[in-house]
């Protein structure tokens, strides 16, 4: 190498030095003038993003205070994404570091993104550009669930999506996330599970409801959540996506705390308490100290 002009040994030792810092999430950002400039481990804070919902804004405030209570300083981006598709894209792009992510979701906004069965770690691996890190999901999720009321599934016997061909097609399906993308149809059911139902008229008659798992009408209504055995609705967990200078140990240990102990019936909890005016702040930092997750 001495025998190369000086200029162009520099810019030998400078690649060099980017493939050897690849393994310890070497990458480019955006400078904010349409370019991109090289970034390292230690490059100021984490930034978090989050999307309007009060379920993303409690997400990130949970990842906030593990990651500040573990030594990571962070800070809230000041844009406020429309939605989780939104906030997965500004990781990708450089805008931000750190954001709630769901894993349908995410696959359904990269290009070619195909699910592998029973292997959502490496389909997401897989589907993601470089740089781009999906942490382990926490056990909850906001997946799209069928639903009916206690005094429905005592009537026709009810525990699982299986159970509903034993009512002779009588049960009408509806409800407020039959819109989503995810939501099965009444054709899909058929399909699936050899059930009728019929498409209700609005959400108010529907026997059968297709909700998000954290609407915290379940909750409030006491209703039962049927199984999916053949899981017809793909998984919706909750997990952190980050790019790869933002995912250091100390980050990953922080962040896996919350994993096994977040349930589905917990996020839908904490998202109900921020919709009724609790800031999100308050509403994690209270649950984490409940959980002995926090100090």
């Amino acid at each position: 190498m001495s025998s190369l002009h000086p200029p162009l040994r520099a810019l030998v030792l400078a690649l060099t030095l980017c493939s050897l810092l690849a393994l310890s999430a070497c990458g480019t950002e955006p400078n904010g003038q349409g370019t991109t400039s090289v970034y390292a481990d230690a490059q100021g804070p984490a930034v978090i993003g989050t999307d309007s919902s009060a379920e993303s804004r409690v997400m990130a405030a949970l990842y906030g205070e593990l990651l500040t209570a573990a030594g990571v300083e962070v800070r809230t981006a000041t844009t406020v994404y429309a939605s989780p598709v939104d906030t997965a894209r500004a990781v990708v792009e450089g805008e931000i570091g750190l954001a709630p992510a769901y894993e349908s979701t995410l696959l359904r906004a990269l290009p070619g993104g195909q699910t592998m069965p029973g292997d959502m770690a490496a389909t997401l691996s897989m589907a993601l550009p470089p740089g781009i890190v999906a942490l382990p999901p926490a056990a909850a999720e906001r997946g799209v669930v069928l639903a009916v009321t206690r005094a429905t599934a005592r009537r026709h016997g009810l525990s699982g999506l299986t159970d509903l061909g034993g009512t002779g097609g009588r049960l009408t399906l509806g409800g407020s996330a039959s819109g989503d993308p995810d939501a099965p149809t009444a054709g899909t059911l058929k399909k699936a599970y050899g059930v009728t139902l019929t498409p209700a008229d609005t959400s108010a008659t529907a026997d059968v409801l297709v909700l998000r798992g954290t609407d915290p009408v379940i909750a409030r209504d006491h209703l039962v959540v049927l199984s999916d055995p053949d899981e017809v609705v793909p998984p919706e967990h909750v997990f952190p996506l980050a790019a790869a200078p933002y995912a250091g140990l100390a980050a990953r240990k922080a962040l896996a705390r919350v994993n096994s102990e977040l349930t589905t019936g917990q996020l839908a909890a904490l998202t109900s308490s921020v919709a009724a005016g609790e800031t999100p702040a308050r509403a994690a930092r209270n649950w984490l100290r409940s959980e002995g997750l926090l100090g």
